[in-house]
């Protein structure tokens, strides 16, 4: 069985699709089968993997208003083990087209529900806002992993969310978990990041990962070439930190259903 894991913030900015992408390319270069679902209809998980998605075929909107199946929409990218469920902003469209439907929050999870034995980890980029998109994307996952940029209002935005997941576990998926807290964009050389670092871990220091991603060029540079970070460098802090991450993800899951 694999693991869900969501990877939300209601902020946008804090490195959640980058965290995607390239999570989901250290995994699978450690042997793990993995599937990454573009939930966003910016696309930007797409386009981050070199797909163009302004030509899609199919994508995951067409998927959630039951038009196409998984097997339709599920497509290859540049990194070997990855398998993507691309989007647009034809996604955007959902939203409307879902309010209308039963079960609407658990459309994705009936999805998952039969494939995902397919997978060890099927990661899920959320859009940065709490619609029907991204409630889809919490009553599907197992957990959820949450991205935090080194700057001031992250704590302000972790409060929110905390709260938003709280509601979720109460009202429509009470098997969700904290999958952990990432750092991101962090500069060592810098108070704040040390004390954004500091404060999130005072409360939440078992939700914590050691892993903490850099504020690093190539990591910006990486989704214009439509690569991951370890095919555009794989000898940057950047990819060094994402493969270090995934390494935690891996040995915190060994023996809870991801294998």
């Amino acid at each position: 069985m694999s693991k869900i894991i969501a990877i939300t913030n209601q902020k946008g900015g804090v490195g959640k699709t980058t965290t995607n992408i390239n999570l989901a390319t250290c995994l699978a270069q450690a042997g793990k089968r993995v599937l990454v679902v573009d939930m966003d209809p910016q696309g930007n998980s797409t386009s981050g993997f070199g797909v163009d998605k302004y030509n899609l075929q199919q994508s995951v909107y067409n998927l959630l208003i039951g038009e196409a199946s998984l097997e339709e929409v599920i497509i290859p990218v540049c990194a070997e083990g990855v398998r993507l469920l691309p989007a647009n902003i034809d996604l955007s469209g959902a939203e409307i087209e879902l309010i209308a439907m039963a079960e609407r929050e658990y459309r994705l999870k009936s999805i998952f529900n039969r494939s995902r034995y397919l997978f060890d980890y099927i990661l899920i980029d959320c859009p940065p806002s709490l619609n029907l998109l991204t409630l889809n994307a919490l009553c599907a996952a197992d957990s959820v992993m949450i991205p935090i940029q080194c700057e001031y209002f992250a704590l302000e935005g972790l409060s929110q969310l905390m709260n938003t997941i709280q509601r979720v576990q109460q009202k429509l998926n009470p098997r969700l978990v904290i999958e952990g807290v990432v750092f991101t964009m962090y500069d060592g050389r810098t108070n704040l990041s040390n004390q954004v670092v500091d404060e999130v871990k005072k409360h939440l220091g078992a939700h914590t990962y050691e892993s903490i991603i850099p504020r690093n060029v190539r990591l910006s540079e990486a989704p214009s070439h439509g690569l991951p970070i370890t095919l555009y460098a794989a000898d940057s802090k950047g990819a060094d930190a994402y493969r270090s991450l995934a390494h935690e993800v891996i040995s915190k899951n060994q023996g809870q259903g991801a294998r």
